[in-house]
């Protein structure tokens, strides 16, 4: 395992595309309304991220032919934007990754289309809730473990389960660097935290089990029982002062 540790600089490069990610993400919670299609979503990130001179990282990735993942109801991450519309009552992650010279950040966001389900809405509720719980470990000494046991534990307090089969990642000039960051563990337990690592924090928590299966197109992964399962993720940078989250809304 080779973690790199990113200087202030390059930090504040990562920073420089999570800000604009996050103002993407502003734009999205006004514009996703019942009868909005996925890949109307798609081609509005798209537009928006390369007029303000980035790019979508994941467009093309192993394939990957969109800007984002569009994923709704049962579907847990990596869903393909299409032209069904969204419907009243419908929650769907979108997730993108933001490239701008090189250094990238990533945020995924759960949004409810209309008015929603108090089981969906307290589903997304306790999702967000895990997300800052675990950020709030991400502390110089404490290890991976620590950020893993706080949304496990909060999750599973609430009655949700969480997804295995997706973790977070270290993050700078690729997508996916060293470390994995998983959403369960043990305290003080897995790789120590030190200034310089940033990785995403990305738990995905579901109504149902944890179990997840992928669609015949090769990406699509949704619950196995069909229930709801909602995602929050930010990228983090690790620093002497503490978490700081570069795509903080």
């Amino acid at each position: 395992m080779t973690i790199s540790l990113k200087s202030r600089n390059e930090i504040e490069k990562m920073h420089r595309s999570g800000r604009l990610l996050a103002s993407c993400h502003r734009e999205l919670a006004r514009l996703i309304k019942p009868g909005i299609t996925p890949l109307a979503i798609d081609r509005f990130v798209e537009e928006y991220l390369r007029s303000h001179g980035a790019t979508p990282e994941q467009k093309g990735y192993m394939g990957y032919p969109y800007a984002t993942c569009c994923s709704k109801n049962d579907v847990v991450c990596h869903g393909m934007p299409d032209e069904t519309p969204l419907r009243e009552g419908d929650i769907v992650t979108i997730d993108m990754v933001v490239n701008i010279d090189g250094w990238l950040a990533d945020s995924a966001w759960t949004y409810p289309v209309g008015t929603i389900s108090s089981e969906a809405r307290r589903l997304l509720d306790a999702t967000r809730e895990s997300l800052y719980r675990g950020i709030a470990q991400a502390k110089a000494g404490n290890r991976l473990g620590d950020i893993s046991h706080a949304i496990q534990s909060f999750a599973e307090g609430q009655g949700y389960s969480v997804v295995r089969q997706f973790v977070g990642h270290g993050i700078g000039r690729r997508m996916h660097e060293d470390p994995q960051v998983p959403h369960f563990g043990r305290p003080n337990q897995g790789v120590l935290l030190k200034p310089g690592m940033v990785i995403t924090i990305e738990p995905m928590l579901n109504v149902g089990g944890y179990q997840v299966k992928i669609d015949d197109d090769g990406w699509t992964a949704r619950t196995v029982d069909g229930s709801l399962s909602a995602q929050y993720e930010h990228t983090v940078a690790i620093t002497e002062e503490g978490p700081l989250i570069l795509t903080e809304q």
